[in-house]
């Protein structure tokens, strides 16, 4: 492993995890519960930034494969998050019309997603094969690590929903900035395959469709979209769950908010070894099964204490989806197809966030905002994870060497 080019990366996503922290706990609270923004329009934010997302980030995607400049769009995509996340935090601190203060946020997520599909990739310059794993777990632990800072640094000032945002801005920046002055590229994007004339005048849109349906990748692709989109869904929903659900206060929030960012970052170490050491495509395997029991304890769980400790084990689960699918996805690609594959990875970690917060917002539209409604939309989300371990299990090219090798 290259360790100065880890802690750069890994810095980066310290960074961007304390920004997002907060604004998850505070700012989704100020518009939802004390603006009144409904939840079907909260949750179609996300939908709405990912649409947006599809439209952009392919083409700049096949563009940097080709051309790199990795890094140059991410420093455009981190200026364009702190500055949407700044006007929004500015907004409402003014009192400002609750529509421009969404359509800040909305654009917020739009670029915070964006950085994702220039930083991602980056992990082929970082780490050999070997311990590619354990690369991921690091940088998974080290978003973790930003959370529990974001949390605990800004706590005093809970006092506001609002208070805590712009210095969260701040803090990003700042932190952000070794990554984006000293970190340097390989250089490594031109495509040496004889075929990669034909692909580039194909089109992106038509290399991502051979990309889903000829590569081995194509079973965690699609596997992916929908477990992860059960994952966002519900960490977009959290605090409200709890606010609605149980009546938390936002101090209670905060501890609870804390415990499971602390448990992700253990649970990322952990899966970091033993994906290096058993493979990650059996401990992804071994991960989503554990989804599929601690989702639905925690829908119909009525004990503060059972929520709590099934809710510090989703944590820990967490940490570990993200750290072996990272790795599992950078193990199933040829390296003449790293850069472009991974970064479709990238886009589809963000813009899976489709389905279910259109779920989670249609169950609160039609059977209103009672406590039994944010059972069944939490409940529902276990639809998502069953049906992408399935596809990840069942769905495997038989014939390839390089899968039966990593998995």
């Amino acid at each position: 492993m290259n360790r100065k080019k880890l802690f750069l990366w890994s810095l980066y996503d310290f960074a961007n995890s304390i920004v997002f922290i907060n604004f998850l706990l505070y700012f989704s609270q100020w518009l939802v519960v004390d603006r009144g923004l409904s939840d079907f329009w909260y949750n179609a934010s996300f939908a709405i930034s990912t649409l947006l997302l599809l439209l952009i980030a392919p083409v700049l995607a096949a563009r940097t494969d080709r051309q790199g400049g990795r890094l140059r769009w991410l420093r455009i995509a981190t200026c364009g998050t702190a500055f949407c996340y700044g006007a929004a935090a500015i907004s409402a601190s003014l009192d400002g019309a609750l529509g421009v203060v969404v359509v800040f946020f909305l654009l917020a997520q739009f670029f915070y997603q964006l950085c994702f599909v220039f930083y991602n990739p980056m992990i082929e310059d970082i780490a050999n094969e070997q311990h590619r794993t354990r690369a991921s777990g690091i940088g998974q632990f080290a978003n973790a690590l930003g959370q529990v800072a974001g949390i605990l640094a800004l706590r005093p000032l809970a006092h506001s929903r609002l208070a805590p945002l712009l210095p969260a801005v701040g803090a990003f920046l700042i932190l952000a900035l070794p990554m984006l002055l000293m970190y340097e590229e390989s250089g490594r994007h031109e495509v040496k395959d004889p075929s990669e004339g034909s692909q580039r005048d194909s089109g992106p849109w038509r290399r991502l469709a051979r990309l889903v349906t000829v590569s081995t990748a194509a079973p965690l692709l699609v596997a992916f979209f929908l477990y992860n989109d059960a994952l966002i869904t519900v960490t977009n929903n959290y605090s409200i769950y709890m606010d609605r659900v149980f009546g938390l206060p936002d101090s209670t929030k905060a501890i609870f908010l804390l415990a499971i960012v602390v448990t992700n970052a253990i649970g990322a170490l952990l899966s970091g070894w033993l994906g290096d050491r058993f493979g990650p495509f059996r401990t992804l395997q071994g991960v989503l099964l554990c989804w599929c029991v601690a989702l639905p304890l925690i829908a119909l769980s009525h004990s503060l204490n059972v929520f709590a400790a099934t809710t510090f084990v989703l944590g820990a689960l967490i940490g570990a989806m993200w750290a072996t699918s990272r790795s599992y996805m950078s193990l199933l690609l040829p390296s003449r197809e790293m850069g472009y594959g991974f970064s479709f990875y990238t886009i589809l970690e963000r813009c899976s966030s489709f389905v279910g917060p259109l779920t989670w917002g249609a169950v609160m539209a039609g059977l209103g905002t009672s406590e039994t409604s944010y059972r069944t939309a939490l409940g529902l989300m276990t639809v998502f994870v069953v049906s992408g371990l399935m596809i990840l299990s069942l769905w495997r090219p038989s014939g390839d060497v390089h899968l039966r090798k990593v998995s």
